[in-house]
C-alpha cells in the first residue's frame, strides 16, 4: 500500500491515507508529501475523495469500507491499481509463493547498479532502498497472488519463483491457485521460471548470499539482467552492491546490533509457510549454533488448518520451538486452525526436541530472554504482529544478566506445572503488598496452572502448617453440610478463594470469615460470586458458620489422580460446562499426555509424559469445540489457564 501511494503521488495525484499505528513507513510517506492519519475512521472518506484504495486485509464490513461504498467514489483494491500502473510499462513482475520480495529487490538493485534507473514497488525494504522508487527505466514489481489480482498483470517479463499451495482463504483448491498463475503466465511476453535456472554457472553468488534459496533468488536477478543485454563482466561487478542486504524481516538481525560474537544471536524472519520456514532454519543451522531456538506465530487460521501436517517437518532443524497464538489478520477462528491444533500435530509426530505452547508472544519472549545463553540463535518466525517485540528485545538485551539463583521447583505444590524454570523467589509467608507486581499468590497451588515457559515472578505460597493449606476433604467428616463438596480436589483456602461448589451450592455460603495476612474478613466482604471471590492476599485461615443442617447426598464420582477438578465454569445453571463439552464431542480429545476424563467431559487428566503445554492446548481445543458447536465462550475455573 505504501508503494502504491508513493507511485500515485509521483504520477500527480493528491494522495492521503491512514494506518492503525505510526511506523517508519508512515513517516516515509509523510516525508514524501503523503499525509497519513493514525487510526481508522469513516470520516476519512471525505466528499472530495475520488478513489478509495484498500488492501485486501481490510474486511468488507469495516466502517471505512462501508463509507467508501456509500460515497460517490470508486472503490479499488491495491492489486488492481498496481496492475493498471504497471501494464503500460516495460514491466518486470515477480510472482510466486516464496521469494517474491527478495527476488524483486535483487532485480531492482542489480538493474540500478547496472545503470538502468528502474522504478519499483516491492513489499519490503533494505536500508537506503525503500518500498518504492521512481526512475526512467524498467518497472520492477512484486506481484501478489493472495487476492487473485495477479491474474490482472500483463508483464513484459514475468518471473515465477515457486508454486506451493497457499492462501486457502481465497483459493479453495491448489488447482484454483495454479489457475491464477496460468492466467498471468499466458499474458506475459517472456517468462523466467526460477526453479529451472542452473546455479553452477554462477559460482560467484554463493559467496555473496546465505542459503541455497537466496542463491536461486540472486541467480534469477542475474537472468533478468542477462536477458536485458547486460554482460557477465558488468553483472559480476554490480553483484556486491545488489546483494549486500536482504529485505527487512528476511533473516534480519535484531541483536546484537554490531558484530559481537560474545552475544547470543537473535534474528527475525517473515517465513510463515512451511517451505519458507525450512529454508530460514537451514540458514540458521548453517551458522552452527549451540542451540537453535524458535518462536513461531502462524499467520491466519485458514493457512494453519490447510498446511497443518506440513508444519512439523519444516521445524526439524530446531532444538526448541515455542508456539504462540495464531495471528488472525482479518479472519474469524476456523475449526482445526487454532494454535492448539498445530501444537497437537507437533506432539503427534515428535519432530521438535523441545516443544512449548505460550499464551502470548510476550510470554514466549520472556521465556527466551530468561534462558538464552551464549552460542544460542533465537529466531522469531512469522508474518504477524510478533515483530512488535523487536523494540522490547533491543531495550532489554543490553541489561540482561544470567540468572545465578537456582530455579524454583513448582511441581510439589502446583498440580499442573510439569516443566519449565522459575527464577523468582518462593515466599511462604511474605505478605505481598496489595497490587504487588510480578507476584503470584498460589496458596498451595492445587487449582493453579503454570506455563512450561520460564518465569521470574515471585511465588507466594501458604505456610504448610496453616489451616487454609489443609486439603479440603479434611472438613467433610466434621461438617456433613459440606457433603456436596465431596470429591472436589483442592485445599480449604483454595475452596474459599474460588468459591468452589457443586449441586447448586457453594463453599462461600458456609463461611463465617477468613483470615488473609492477619486480617479478619467477614464473608459479607469476601465478594463471593460464581467460582470467584474478592479475597485480597494470602488466605491463612477459614472459619465456617455454625449450622445444624444435615448431610446432603452427593452423587459425584471421585476425581482421578492428577486432575484439578472442573476446567471450565458453567455458563449457566441450565448449561453445565460438562454437558456442553460432552455434546460437542470433547471426550475424544487428547493432546500429548493430557486427555479428557471419560467420566466427565469437563475434567483434564494429566497422564504419563504430560506437560503443562499439553494441558493448555487441550483446554483450548475443548473450549473451541463448545464455541464452534454452541457459540459460547467457556471461562476457565483453573487459574492461569486462559484459553482465548
Amino acid at each position: 500500500m505504501a508503494g502504491v501511494a508513493f507511485l500515485l503521488k509521483k504520477a500527480g495525484h493528491e494522495v492521503t491515507g491512514c494506518d492503525l499505528h505510526a511506523s517508519p513507513r508512515t513517516a516515509w510517506l509523510e516525508a514524501n508529501g503523503i499525509p497519513v492519519a493514525i487510526g481508522h475512521s469513516p470520516s476519512h472518506v471525505t466528499p472530495d475523495v475520488g478513489v478509495c484504495v484498500f488492501t485486501p486485509a481490510v474486511p468488507k464490513d469495516s466502517p471505512e469500507f462501508a463509507a467508501a461504498k456509500a460515497a460517490d467514489c470508486s472503490v479499488r483494491y491495491r492489486g488492481e491499481v498496481l496492475a493498471e500502473l504497471f501494464n503500460a510499462t516495460d514491466g518486470i513482475a515477480v510472482c510466486g509463493t516464496h521469494g517474491k520480495t527478495t527476488t524483486a529487490t535483487f532485480i531492482a538493485k542489480l538493474l540500478r547498479a547496472l545503470g538502468d534507473d528502474p522504478s519499483w514497488c516491492i513489499g519490503g525494504e533494505t536500508g537506503d532502498f525503500p518500498v518504492a522508487g521512481m526512475g526512467t527505466g524498467p518497472f520492477v514489481i512484486e506481484a501478489d497472488e493472495s487476492d487473485g489480482t495477479l491474474a490482472l498483470y500483463r508483464a513484459r517479463t514475468l518471473v515465477v519463483t515457486s508454486l506451493d499451495y497457499d492462501h486457502p482463504d481465497h483459493f479453495r483448491t491448489y488447482a484454483d491457485y495454479l489457475a491464477c498463475y496460468d492466467t498471468a503466465i499466458s499474458a506475459a511476453g517472456d517468462v523466467i521460471e526460477s526453479p529451472k535456472l542452473p546455479l553452477d554457472d554462477w559460482p560467484e553468488l554463493r559467496g555473496l548470499v546465505l542459503g541455497e534459496h537466496n542463491v536461486r533468488n540472486a541467480r534469477t536477478a542475474v537472468e533478468v539482467a542477462l536477458r536485458r543485454g547486460h554482460s557477465r563482466a558488468d553483472i559480476v561487478a554490480a553483484l556486491p552492491e545488489a546483494l549486500a542486504a536482504l529485505p527487512d524481516r528476511r533473516f534480519e538481525r535484531i541483536w546484537p546490533i554490531g558484530a559481537d560474537s560474545r552475544q547470543p544471536l537473535i534474528l527475525t524472519d517473515y517465513a510463515h509457510h512451511p517451505a519458507e520456514i525450512s529454508c530460514a532454519l537451514s540458514m540458521a543451522r548453517s551458522l552452527r549454533p549451540k542451540r537453535l531456538r524458535v518462536m513461531f506465530q502462524p499467520h491466519r487460521y485458514s493457512r494453519t488448518k490447510a498446511l497443518l501436517n506440513e508444519f512439523p517437518p519444516a521445524f526439524a532443524a530446531a532444538d526448541e520451538l515455542v508456539l504462540v497464538p495464531v495471528y488472525a489478520a482479518f479472519e474469524e477462528p476456523v475449526p482445526g486452525g487454532d494454535i492448539a491444533d498445530l501444537y497437537a500435530a507437533f506432539r503427534e509426530c515428535g519432530t521438535v526436541r523441545r516443544l512449548l505452547l505460550a499464551r502470548s508472544a510476550e510470554e514466549a519472549w520472556r521465556h527466551l530472554f530468561l534462558t538464552i545463553e551464549q552460542g544460542d540463535i533465537v529466531m522469531l518466525l512469522g508474518a504477524g504482529d510478533l515483530i512488535g517485540l523487536v523494540p522490547r528485545i533491543r531495550r532489554e538485551m543490553p541489561s540482561r544478566r544470567p540468572h545465578a539463583a537456582p530455579a524454583i521447583d513448582l511441581a510439589p505444590f502446583s498440580f499442573f506445572r510439569t516443566g519449565g524454570e522459575t527464577f523468582g523467589s518462593l515466599m511462604h509467608e511474605r505478605p505481598a503488598a496489595k497490587g504487588d507486581s510480578g507476584c503470584i499468590i498460589v496458596g498451595m497451588g492445587s487449582n493453579t496452572w503454570f506455563s512450561d515457559c520460564a518465569t521470574d515472578v515471585d511465588i507466594v505460597k501458604a505456610p504448610p502448617d496453616c489451616t487454609a493449606a489443609r486439603p479440603g476433604a479434611t472438613l467433610l467428616a466434621d461438617h456433613p453440610e459440606l457433603a456436596f463438596m465431596k470429591g472436589i480436589p483442592g485445599t480449604i483456602g483454595g475452596w474459599a478463594r474460588m468459591n468452589a461448589g457443586a449441586f447448586g451450592d457453594s463453599f462461600g455460603n458456609h463461611i463465617d470469615h477468613v483470615v488473609a495476612y492477619g486480617r479478619r474478613i467477614p464473608a459479607s466482604e469476601c465478594g463471593f460470586g460464581y467460582r470467584t471471590s474478592a479475597i485480597p492476599g494470602l488466605i491463612t485461615d477459614v472459619v465456617l458458620k455454625r449450622t445444624a443442617s444435615g448431610a446432603r447426598p452427593a452423587a459425584r464420582k471421585a476425581f482421578p489422580p492428577r486432575t484439578c477438578g472442573s476446567v471450565f465454569k458453567n455458563p449457566s445453571a441450565a448449561q453445565p460446562a460438562g454437558r456442553l463439552l460432552e455434546e460437542a464431542g470433547a471426550k475424544s480429545l487428547r493432546v500429548g499426555g493430557a486427555h479428557v476424563w471419560q467420566e466427565h467431559a469437563n475434567v483434564i487428566v494429566a497422564g504419563d509424559g504430560c506437560t503443562s503445554s499439553d494441558i493448555l492446548a487441550l483446554a483450548r481445543l475443548m473450549a473451541a469445540r463448545v464455541r464452534d458447536r454452541f457459540g459460547l465462550e467457556l471461562v476457565p475455573e483453573i487459574r492461569g489457564l486462559e484459553v482465548s
